[in-house]
């Protein structure tokens, strides 16, 4: 019951700071601030105490799970209401309410106009995603991808920027039309299943090893790539991001960045490779090929950008195309790798979205040709942001350089020439990321740009990202140790 808690809890939130919307900007953030802070302290309890909250492994057919619910929904279809966590799914749980209460942060002083159903929105999208990362009927999951998605919606549409109501119908068309295809898999997966078996069932217990092959395996195995490469995003379905990004408010693009792509990329270890792993292996080279296009062709874009979150949603695009190259690699390496690259791009995309964010709202401008000399304006801020760069690019001893390097040691395993092409991209990220800090932090202040530096609120944000960051860095074990066993029971041979 501990994980309909999590979700409980942030719809209840939601709704209450929706209702409290007339008594001012002040109680809707308390009321999802306490939501969230509730919701933090049952996952602090599930990563070090299971026990004292009553919860311990419980075994099913396929594998060992810290916590799994189970009730019927529509018995009459084989509809059911499964919840699971393991370790794997516990990890992303954590960087989802995590990020939820930075984005909570970065939104304190900036959401000032309808602040109620701007947390009601906020807080529905996180327990959507916990709904994605612990759904085990494909139903639900199906179910809680389109909760994510429909409020991530209306924070963009409404509190975005110029073009707000573009980027957000950008963001429902792509996401919609690859989440309708993932439904129409779903159900072709499920009759077929239901074919062979005479069992109707949307357990994803029920439809491991379902023997789909050939022509139709892979063709209901695309309608589940699709879907999830472009949450990640993929190339060349990745062009929704940089518009979302650079247009939502910025604990719209904290949550983002931080938290939805990391569904797509959970979706492919959790869903589409282990249902259909003779497609996935075929399809595997081609994957692996788009996973490099991601990484260079973002990186190449990403020099042509004056807008300074657009570059930083290109990065993104190019970091993830990391997290697909390891996936489909598909050993124990390059599968670290890939865990840990998605939570250390979770939290360096976010502190470098949430400064880009914090800089426009302080200068109403995102156009690096206009900035200049900001270090000595803003030097806490400068600090922060040259951190972060230097953790996006890869500095040994922060958690994305772990993440990468396992990725490459692990493609290095299935091909030399992807593994080489991809490694340049960490090249060119570091020039632009140098160009990035020259423009922004040093040279002149063009347009005499005076204004206030890290509050409070931001310099602790910022603190607990570092801490997190030097932490998967320094003694990254502690997360490997937690992903292993469900990488394990996908199939991952371990030395």
């Amino acid at each position: 019951m501990i994980l309909i808690w999590l979700m409980l809890i942030l719809f209840a939130g939601g709704i209450g700071a929706w209702l409290s919307e007339s008594r001012g900007i002040g109680v809707p953030r308390v009321i999802a601030l306490v939501a969230i802070l509730l919701d933090l302290a049952l996952v602090i309890f599930m990563l070090l105490a299971p026990e004292s909250i009553g919860l311990t492994p419980v075994t099913s057919e396929q594998d060992e799970w810290l916590v799994l619910f189970q009730a019927d929904w529509i018995p009459r279809f084989g509809i059911s209401f499964i919840f699971g966590a393991d370790g794997f799914s516990l990890l992303l749980i954590a960087l989802t309410v995590f990020l939820g209460l930075i984005s909570l942060g970065s939104a304190w002083h900036e959401i000032k106009e309808r602040s109620g159903f701007f947390y009601f929105n906020l807080l529905w999208t996180l327990a959507g995603v916990i709904g994605v990362f612990t759904a085990l009927d494909l139903f639900l999951f199906f179910f809680f991808w389109e909760v994510m998605l429909i409020p991530m919606y209306f924070i963009i549409a409404i509190w975005g920027h110029e073009n707000k109501e573009y980027a957000a119908m950008k963001f429902f068309i792509f996401t919609q039309v690859s989440g309708l295809l993932m439904l129409l898999s779903i159900l072709v997966l499920v009759f077929l299943n239901y074919q062979a078996t005479e069992v109707l069932s949307f357990s994803y217990f029920d439809l491991l090893g379902n023997g789909l092959t050939g022509e139709v395996g892979m063709l209901v195995m695309l309608g589940f790539f699709i879907a999830f490469a472009t949450k990640l995003p993929a190339v060349p379905i990745h062009n929704w991001l940089p518009d979302a990004h650079s247009q939502a408010p910025t604990a719209g693009s904290v949550i983002l960045a931080g938290i939805l792509l990391k569904t797509g990329a959970y979706g492919l270890i959790r869903f589409t490779v282990p249902l259909f792993p003779d497609a996935s292996m075929a399809f595997a080279p081609i994957a692996m090929t788009l996973g490099v296009v991601s990484i260079l062709y973002a990186a190449k874009v990403a020099f042509a950008q004056s807008d300074l979150k657009r570059l930083i949603a290109y990065t993104s695009v190019s970091h993830m195309g990391f997290v697909l190259l390891g996936v489909y690699a598909w050993n124990a390496q390059a599968l670290q790798g890939a865990v840990m690259t998605m939570l250390a791009h979770g939290f360096s995309a976010a502190a470098l979205f949430m400064l880009a964010g914090g800089l426009q709202h302080r200068i109403h401008t995102r156009d690096m040709d206009k900035m200049g000399g900001f270090w000595g304006v803003a030097p806490k801020m400068s600090f922060m942001a040259l951190f972060f760069t230097v953790a996006a690019v890869g500095m040994p001893g922060l958690g994305n350089f772990v993440g990468e390097f396992l990725v490459l040691l692990g493609s290095f395993q299935v091909s030399i020439t992807t593994t080489a092409f991809a490694a340049l991209g960490l090249v060119v990220a570091a020039v632009y990321s140098l160009i990035v800090i020259q423009k922004v932090f040093h040279g002149e202040n063009k347009n005499n740009y005076e204004f206030d530096d890290l509050t409070f609120i931001e310099m602790a944000c910022f603190a607990l990202m570092m801490i997190g960051l030097l932490w998967m860095g320094l003694y990254p074990q502690s997360m490997l140790d937690m992903a292993e066993p469900t990488l394990r029971s996908l199939g991952v041979a371990f030395p």
